[in-house]
């Protein structure tokens, strides 16, 4: 085996799945391991009732899994150990290490980093080096790919995001059947109700895990006298605020973590611009995936909105100073750090404002994301048993 075990695959994503990756990151993430990174692991997704945004990842776990077989010689040998979205954002970065240096990480044997951005495009900063060996440095482009052991003969550091949001499909393979995250995953998905009826989104609706979890930065999770709630920042960053469904809801600085959760539990409406979108979301994280939806497929929605016309029935109406006033107010509670949110999850030159102006969009969109939820929901329930019974995670079509 070469000195310095690595292999570079370039293009090996599609764009489009690049974007699908993103959406699904940046619709469920949470606070990450590190300062300054937010991450989206399989777990986390079973455990919010978003198990089928799982489907997307199967086949390129599967492919991942055979290219790392195939170049460093262990057919039939790996288990993968952890599958996981990750973004890094302004001032985050890493110093030179090895991916085993801690005794909870020497059964990993090597790791695939998936770039889901580019460089220079999406962020600065952020460039990938190797501290011997070729290539030394590895600038991240969408859809590239970086298979190398997790030993000292792959030191590697990555320098500090100076812009941005730099976003990785990460995995970590073992040759020891204990740490298989298949298992771990299959005892999850096993308490999944599919039973009731795949025609139902309200069965697909994400729900919210801790209140920890979505509170930036960590360390304030608890008092939360500063900083800011991922989902509602990810949301501001696109251009809406949100708005309470209950008419006498109101949270003061001073409110307690109880109510917090709550508010982000509770349904609610969306405001853009100075428009209310009068439409009720069960929760703001379905608030949150159904706009990160439109970001990722803007155009195919436009040309469903021309063709198809309503499915559902939305009103779009002006804001009234009553409603600038509690829009205000949940600001002041869940975005004590604006600035910090917009630093961190906004980037000026790939996210734009977006408008909804007219009732045609907003259907189609709706429509289009109970489309793509059902259709994955489906794809679950069908493999699950399979799944079970082989006790492995695969993909049904390559099967």
């Amino acid at each position: 085996m070469a000195e310095h075990p690595r292999l570079i695959l370039r293009n090996f994503l599609s764009p489009d799945t690049c974007k699908e990756l993103e959406f699904i990151h940046k619709s469920c993430c949470t606070v990450g391991y590190r300062p300054n990174v937010f991450s989206t692991t399989v777990s986390h997704l079973i455990a919010t009732n978003s198990a089928h945004l799982i489907m997307p990842l199967v086949p390129i776990r599967e492919r991942l899994k055979e290219k790392v077989e195939e170049h460093f010689g262990c057919e039939y040998e790996l288990f993968v150990e952890f599958t996981g979205l990750v973004s890094w954002s302004k001032g985050a970065s890493i110093g030179w290490h090895s991916d085993d240096n801690r005794d909870y990480l020497k059964q990993s044997g090597s790791k695939a980093v998936c770039y889901l951005n580019s460089y220079e495009v999406d962020f600065t900063g952020g460039l990938f080096h190797f501290q011997d060996g070729e290539p030394s440095t590895i600038a991240p482009m969408a859809g590239d790919v970086i298979l190398y052991t997790a030993d000292n003969r792959n030191i590697h550091s990555v320098s500090e995001i100076l812009e941005g949001e730099r976003t990785t499909l990460t995995l970590w393979f073992s040759r020891d059947a204990s740490h298989d995250e298949d298992a771990k995953l299959l005892i999850s998905l096993s308490d999944c109700s599919l039973s009731s009826s795949l025609d139902s989104i309200t069965s697909c609706v994400p729900t919210l895990a801790s209140n920890n979890m979505y509170w930036f930065p960590p360390e304030e999770a608890s008092r939360f006298q500063s900083g800011f709630d991922i989902c509602t920042a990810r949301l501001h960053v696109l251009g809406f605020d949100i708005f309470p469904s209950c008419e006498d809801c109101y949270l003061s600085r001073q409110d307690s973590c109880h109510n917090f959760l709550k508010l982000l539990k509770e349904p609610l409406y969306l405001a853009c611009g100075d428009k209310l979108l009068a439409w009720e979301f069960v929760n703001i994280l379905h608030a949150l995936q159904v706009m990160q939806f439109y970001r990722w497929k803007e155009l195919e929605i436009e040309e469903t909105a021309q063709l198809k016309g309503c499915c559902i029935n939305v009103n779009v109406i002006p804001l009234s100073e009553l409603h600038r006033q509690k829009i205000d107010q949940l600001k002041v509670v869940l975005l004590k750090d604006l600035q910090l949110a917009v630093t961190l999850l906004g980037h000026t030159s790939n996210k734009k404002r977006e408008s909804f102006d007219d009732e045609l969009r907003f259907s189609a969109l709706v429509c289009e994301w109970e489309s793509y939820t059902l259709k994955l929901r489906k794809e679950m329930a069908m493999s699950l048993p399979y799944w079970t019974a082989h006790q492995s995670i695969f993909s049904l079509s390559q099967s």
